[in-house]
């Protein structure tokens, strides 16, 4: 399947043809202008974007108007992409009046879904917003917006604990999620899930078994050099490329051999 037809549809697709789907999370315009031009699946606008891009501790500080700023971007750079937009902390938990403005705000500002944490509690609001003729993507396992009643970040779903997480994908698939992330799940237990459900599973941090996989872009690039979890693979070292380009201009103003005549007006 060509990654530049990918629709809500091309994901149940992609599962029936067990061809694995490729998600990656950007916030910005320029970043989404590359991505645009590659064969990756689609976006993800995550609510890690307060953490990457504006050095919180945590996703808890997104906001809605945050979320709507940078898909917008996002959108504006990647016109050709399917994106998916996370409703942000407690977006969903405030009322149904609430929980619609949000989702209104990020399908206006340009997404094609969005992206909801959690399992048994946002079931009927999965459910009203597919009514409502949104596409919505599930979130289980480690859910960063839940952080502080998880204890940290821990791998979800191992030993008796495992069954529940089942039962939480198969009731979001019941809800009407086209698809699912799950995050730091056991590969075992991330099998098991994408093989009783008929929707798309996609991981970070649950295996290889999964239907897709997602990862930061500023992780798989390697802009972060301290950030070294397990479950990372990284493709680039961007954070040494960057350092290395900007002390060698540095060290050529000093020099005075930038700019040359070649890069200097007459």
């Amino acid at each position: 399947m060509s990654a530049m037809a990918m629709n809500v549809h091309g994901f149940a697709k992609c599962k029936a043809s067990a061809r694995k789907i490729s998600m990656v999370t950007c916030y910005d315009y320029w970043s989404a202008q590359i991505i645009n031009k590659t064969d990756v699946d689609c976006i993800l606008v995550g609510d890690s974007l307060a953490m990457v891009m504006h050095g919180f501790d945590s996703t808890v500080h997104a906001t809605i108007e945050m979320m709507v700023m940078h898909v917008s971007a996002v959108r504006r750079g990647a016109p050709s992409k399917f994106i998916i937009g996370d409703m942000p902390f407690l977006s969903c938990s405030k009322g149904l009046e609430v929980a619609m403005d949000g989702v209104q705000a990020l399908m206006q500002a340009g997404v094609n879904s969005v992206k909801v944490e959690g399992d048994a509690h946002q079931i009927p609001i999965i459910r009203h917003i597919v009514e409502a003729g949104v596409p919505v993507m599930g979130h289980i396992g480690l859910m960063p917006q839940s952080i502080h009643g998880l204890g940290g970040h821990k791998v979800q779903g191992r030993g008796d604990k495992a069954e529940r997480l089942l039962m939480s994908a198969m009731e979001l698939a019941n809800a009407g999620c086209f698809g699912i992330v799950l995050e730091c799940v056991p590969t075992e237990v991330a099998a098991c899930i994408s093989q009783k459900i008929d929707i798309p599973t996609i991981g970070i941090g649950a295996g290889p078994q999964a239907d897709g996989q997602v990862l930061v872009l500023q992780d798989l690039l390697g802009a972060n050099p301290d950030f070294k979890p397990k479950f990372l693979r990284t493709y680039a070292d961007s954070h040494g490329v960057v350092v290395d380009a900007l002390n060698r201009f540095h060290a050529e103003v000093v020099a005075e051999e930038f700019p040359s005549s070649k890069e200097s007006y007459r």
